[in-house]
């Protein structure tokens, strides 16, 4: 299993790649994919980060889990490949997103487009077990990806943090919010999305920031 990591991150994630914890953690999720479907496929682990470099972040997406389900997965939080039926979850960002922006529901639940804009679409835990959600949890990931947000919060300004559901909300604590947009809603999923995810309006809330802070919006 070899996989690569796009050059900018390399450089500043590489203390987290020279710990202990993350060589335990490779040599977990190697033995899983020699055994067991995991997903996404191995070449796509660091999707979020090869199609978003360090230096272009400007927003920031937190899920938790990759989908477990076949051919979902694609290394971008909620986002899926196209042609595949839009999760529940995602199916209600994008309701959202269109509501927010006076758009179109788009056709393809594949959210690529947003990471090509400097959108950092980053799932808490990177790999899991085929039908069995939460199965690579508490294995390093968590570690890893705090250290993400961290060095973000740390080496960067005016950066945009979506923070949706108790889960992603936690996250805060690694954030200045001196230097960030931190906004908060509760999760995306049919469960809670009524409670005030829907209307919660953050698309046009980072495009408002960034855009007051010299940075182009996001064509959401």
């Amino acid at each position: 299993m070899e996989v690569k990591i796009e050059p900018s991150w390399q450089k500043i994630l590489q203390k987290e790649f020279d710990q202990p914890y993350f060589e335990q953690l490779v040599k977990f999720v190697k033995e899983e994919y020699a055994t067991q479907t995991i997903f996404p496929p191995a070449g796509q682990i660091f999707n979020a980060f090869n199609s978003c470099p360090f230096n272009d972040v400007r927003v920031v997406i937190l899920g938790q889990d990759p989908y477990h389900g076949a051919g979902q997965a694609h290394g971008l939080c909620f986002s899926v490949n196209d042609g595949v039926p839009f999760p529940p979850s995602l199916l209600n960002i994008c309701k959202e997103m269109a509501d927010d922006m006076g758009k179109p529901m788009p056709t393809s639940g594949n959210l690529q487009y947003l990471a090509n804009q400097g959108v950092l679409l980053l799932n808490a835990t990177l790999t899991v077990r085929s039908g069995q959600a939460g199965s690579h949890q508490g294995k390093g990931w968590e570690t890893f990806t705090d250290a993400v947000i961290k060095a973000i919060s740390d080496s960067k300004q005016n950066v945009v943090f979506l923070l949706w559901g108790a889960y992603a909300g936690g996250k805060s604590k690694f954030i200045d919010a001196t230097k960030h947009l931190i906004l908060k809603a509760p999760h995306p999923s049919p469960l809670s999305s009524y409670r005030g995810f829907f209307g919660c309006k953050h698309f046009s809330q980072a495009n408002t920031y960034l855009q007051q802070h010299g940075l182009p919006p996001i064509k959401w």
